[in-house]
């Protein structure tokens, strides 16, 4: 049995009742963590770990001499031993973000066994709220009609576990869901245990960080692990707990036909080209190939296991006839799939037929790749697959006419819904790139020497002439230019090969006036993406793809309104538009936005650009998505799902949501099945719930708008003269954070920069957020608002603005998402950060720390609370029990920082301690960037 004195005992941390359960798991989760470093690293190294652990504690619990303490264990350890340390305390974070997640698992269940209320935001809960509030079920239904979800994910992962990792992590959890089975026995729980051990010793012994950059295939691989794995699986139960939800509210039984397709997914994966000169038009082709070749391969497996499952014999039960005509049909085409069939199984139609089908599909697979089809050869390919569909729903017909509902129907129909869902193309891929490539591209192939300084009304009126006028280019492209029409060739030829949905919106990223979309449609007629010039109108440039604006710093989405409005009213556009159903797409940027003018700045330019945006499109007839470009960390626009869409401008979700998904984001809602269905659901059941009853008007928020003005603008001044007019910021950002570590990670295969050049404006946002969060300042999340609070209090005063506080989602939320971040920051740990940046840095730190505090005071005195998360234990409780580990990770990091660059950056091995150090922060803050 596993040691009762574990260094990750919890006896300080707070667990309310219903979380008894977790508590025993992660005592005996740390239990066999400690007697795996006794295994591991001998009896002083695990002493070594203790002591750093009850310094830390001490720490925190305001012991005067622990600090001193602990930086003393710390200091001048050899490289190995300061990554062994950090890597013990790695793997604690890891077994108790398991602990937590399927925590997560328990509760549900338990809400699930019981006669209670539902569970909070899942589909019975939202379903019910509908039918109090006075819905029919006619009326959910035509809701429903009108509902996409459509999760997306991104091209730049800052995950910093390997995949190899994460499928051990999988394995753990696993092994803990099946423990909460109760009828387990004794020996069953000890071989269960078994496994958690082994897994969690195979991965001590597991190099933690990949020793090459990953290609974009890598990270491809990476998010397809999750749409097979995951997303395929639990599709079907989704839709199963949405029409049991509505049956059994309006009691009244739902056919699988009369729930409508809500929810698709997308990727980013091989499409985003935005500054990675690593995706290229080859990688489009290959990431269409290579998730078609999946999803086939999946659909052939499940037919597979569907002409085992149904066994039927005419000599028992009837059969449509169509099914009979389809078996001669194939069979004629590809009779040695049906001289293959057992002369046994022969009087079993379904098993026949089916075969037949998995030989179609392995004939379309072998059309794709172009080589042999095999079992498939001679077998007619399916064309698309609505063809698939058609076959699989005639054997659900047939079973629902012959007494086959309690027989086999429930697989089918499961196959059908996954079909509908995930086409053949799994996952649809959008494709990005930056407003300056094309703006260069198309200058020289217009021949035009000032294009790029000529002005963006200039520019759209030029390129709207050239489609009008249907000229070709100048001259012939340059490589770059070549490049650039490859891509969209690569597009058509998606579209062609692998559906309309294969190819999502084309993304602009930077977008700066209408000839940034205008651009993407001659680009694309040029490479002849669009149909031949004698099937278009005169003013129709006939291109068969959306193109989506990317709006990204905070001027860039005041501008917005302004340039959709622009874009409107151009008659080509508009043309464009009425071809694609006069729907538009606006993707809105949370990372540059917040790192442009601080968190408050960012979501209230970023709410003020909806309600605009919103506005626009409704004047002009259009009907508009907006898609959110969330990050992981709140700085990037990340925080409850849930929360967000209440807090959205009235009208701003109109039965459909579309975000990213990114880094660690990826594993924490998706990466374990009923996590990820949870996830579906809170989703679902918010957008449900926003669309139906959106919020009343609140005669006060005309008011609360120009106090939101004042604290935004006061907020994004305080936060602009530190970070961009202070002279001293950003070599203290340099010094003071990892941030030359981050850079030479191997984490995403994108570099660190979108553009050439140095300073805060070129660094990507990611690898901004991720450096702040590992040096503890968290400073993106948080600067600047408390600056804002203080200037509305003092205009407004406290009671006003108190109210504004409890009663306006936005600003609620807003508070929430910052007092998260204010909890995981520690200025105590951030200033042995902020001593690595010398005497220059001390000013910089001082006004930091200030503005910290002065942000702290404001927000708990508006909320009315003592003490940060009071009114959130759950997180409190996370936060609290992972920060006396942390703190050694990250003294440890310090040490190991000012060494590494006493060298000139040049040694190895104290590099690859501080990439040890980097993974543990990360594990344990449960963010990267």
């Amino acid at each position: 049995m596993p040691s009762t004195d574990s260094p990750m005992r919890t006896r300080s941390v707070a667990f309310a009742p219903k979380d008894a359960p977790l508590r025993e798991d992660v005592r005996q989760l740390g239990a066999m963590v400690g007697d795996m470093l006794r295994e591991q690293g001998g009896e002083p190294f695990y002493q070594q770990v203790e002591a750093a652990r009850r310094a830390a504690i001490a720490r925190r619990e305001g012991d005067p001499n622990a600090s001193a303490d602990l930086a003393g264990l710390l200091e001048e350890l050899a490289p190995p031993d300061a990554a062994e340390l950090v890597r013990a305390f790695a793997a604690y974070f890891q077994v108790v973000n398991l602990a937590e997640q399927v925590h997560r698992i328990r509760r549900r269940r338990e809400y699930l066994r019981s006669d209670a209320k539902p569970q909070p935001g899942s589909l019975e809960d939202v379903v019910r709220r509908l039918q109090s509030e006075g819905a029919s079920l006619e009326s959910v239904e035509h809701l429903l009609g009108r509902v996409w979800i459509e999760p997306v994910f991104t091209a730049h992962p800052t995950e910093a576990t390997r995949r190899t990792i994460l499928e051990k992590e999988q394995r753990i959890a696993r092994s803990l869901v099946e423990r909460l089975d109760p009828s387990l026995t004794i020996p069953e729980r000890r071989r269960t245990l078994a496994r958690i051990r082994t897994e969690i010793t195979a991965t001590w012994q597991t190099e933690t960080h990949p020793t090459l950059r990953p290609t974009v295939v890598d990270e491809l691989e990476h998010v397809l692990f999750y749409a097979i794995d995951i997303l395929y699986r639990i599709v079907p139960p989704f839709y199963e707990a949405l029409a049991a939800s509505l049956a059994s509210t309006f009691d009244t039984p739902l056919a699988p036909d009369r729930m409508p397709p809500i929810l698709g997914f997308a990727s980013w994966v091989g499409g985003d080209m935005d500054g990675n000169p690593n995706v290229t038009a080859q990688t489009i082709r290959t990431t269409l190939a290579r998730q078609r070749a999946l999803i086939l391969d999946r659909y052939r497996r499940e037919i597979g296991s569907l002409a085992g499952l149904l066994s039927q014999t005419r000599s028992r039960v009837g059969v449509d006839a169509g099914i009979l005509e389809r078996i001669q049909d194939y069979g004629a085409r590809s009779p040695h799939v049906l001289e293959a069939v057992p002369p046994r199984h022969r009087d079993m139609p379904y098993r026949v037929f089916l075969r037949l089908v998995a030989a179609r599909l392995v004939a379309t697979a072998g059309q794709t790749t172009g080589a042999g089809a095999g079992a498939g050869a001679g077998a007619a390919a399916y064309e698309g697959p609505d063809a698939l569909e058609e076959d699989v729903a005639a054997v659900a017909q047939s079973l629902r006419a012959h007494r086959g509902d309690h027989a086999g129907l429930f697989a089918v129909e499961r196959a059908i819904r996954r079909i509908r869902t995930f086409g053949f193309h799994l996952a649809t891929l959008d494709v990005r790139q930056d407003a300056l490539v094309h703006r260069r591209v198309l200058g020289r192939l217009l021949g035009e020497t000032g294009w790029q300084g000529s002005s963006s009304e200039a520019r759209a009126e030029r390129i709207s002439q050239v489609l009008r006028d249907g000229q070709g280019p100048a001259g012939d492209p340059d490589p770059e230019g070549e490049e650039t029409l490859e891509v969209f060739r690569a597009i058509a030829e998606g579209q062609r090969d692998h559906g309309p949905r294969a190819v999502g919106p084309f993304i602009i990223s930077m977008a700066e006036g209408p000839d940034d979309v205008l651009a993407v449609l001659l680009l694309a007629q040029w490479s002849r993406l669009s149909p031949r010039s004698g099937m278009r109108g005169p003013t129709d440039p006939g291109v068969p793809l959306d193109v989506a604006p990317l709006f990204e710093t905070v001027d860039d989405l005041r501008q917005a309104p302004a340039i959709l409005d622009a874009l409107f009213a151009d008659g080509v556009y508009r043309a464009h538009l009425a071809t694609r159903g006069n729907r538009q797409t606006v993707m809105l940027g949370y990372s540059d936005s917040n790192k442009d003018g601080g968190l408050a700045a960012s979501r209230w330019a970023l709410y003020r650009a909806q309600e605009a945006l919103i506005a626009t499109a409704d004047a002009a007839g259009v009907d508009l998505t907006l898609f959110h470009g969330r990050g992981g960390t709140i700085s990037r626009g990340g925080g409850r799902v849930d929360r967000a869409i209440r807090a959205a401008p009235r009208g701003a979700v109109r039965g459909r949501l579309r975000l990213t998904e990114q880094g660690e984001v990826i594993n924490e809602k998706y990466g374990l099945r009923s996590i990820a269905l949870r996830t579906l659901e809170q989703m679902t059941a918010a957008v449900l719930h926003a669309s139906s009853r959106p919020r009343p008007i609140d005669p006060r928020e005309a008011g609360w708008h120009a106090m939101m003005d004042l604290l935004a603008g006061t907020s994004r001044t305080a936060y602009r003269a530190l970070v961009y007019d202070d002279p001293l910021f950003y070599d203290y950002f340099r010094s003071a954070t990892p941030i030359d570590v981050i850079e030479q990670m191997r984490i995403a295969s994108r570099p660190p920069s979108r553009r050439a050049g140095t300073g805060v404006e070129n660094l990507r946002a990611i690898p901004w957020v991720f450096a702040w969060m590992q040096s503890r300042h968290l400073l993106p999340g948080w600067y600047g608002l408390g600056r804002g609070l203080d200037a509305v209090v003092d205009r407004h005063g406290a009671e006003a603005t108190m109210e504004m506080v409890r009663d306006w989602p936005f600003l609620r939320a807003l508070l929430d998402d910052a007092e998260m971040v204010l909890a995981k920051a520690d200025m105590g740990i951030a200033a042995h950060y902020a001593a690595l940046a010398g005497d220059s840095g001390v000013d910089v730190f001082a006004g930091i720390r200030a503005e910290y505090d002065r942000t702290v005071h404001a927000l708990l005195s508006l909320k009315g609370t003592n003490d940060i998360l009071d009114d959130d234990p759950v997180l409190r409780r996370s936060i609290r029990l992972r920060n006396p580990y942390v703190d050694p990770m990250s003294l440890l990091q310090v040490d190991l920082l000012r060494r590494w660059r006493a060298t000139g950056r040049q040694d190895s091995d104290l590099f690859q301690a501080l990439l040890t150090s980097v993974n543990g922060i990360a594990h344990g803050l449960r963010n990267t960037g």
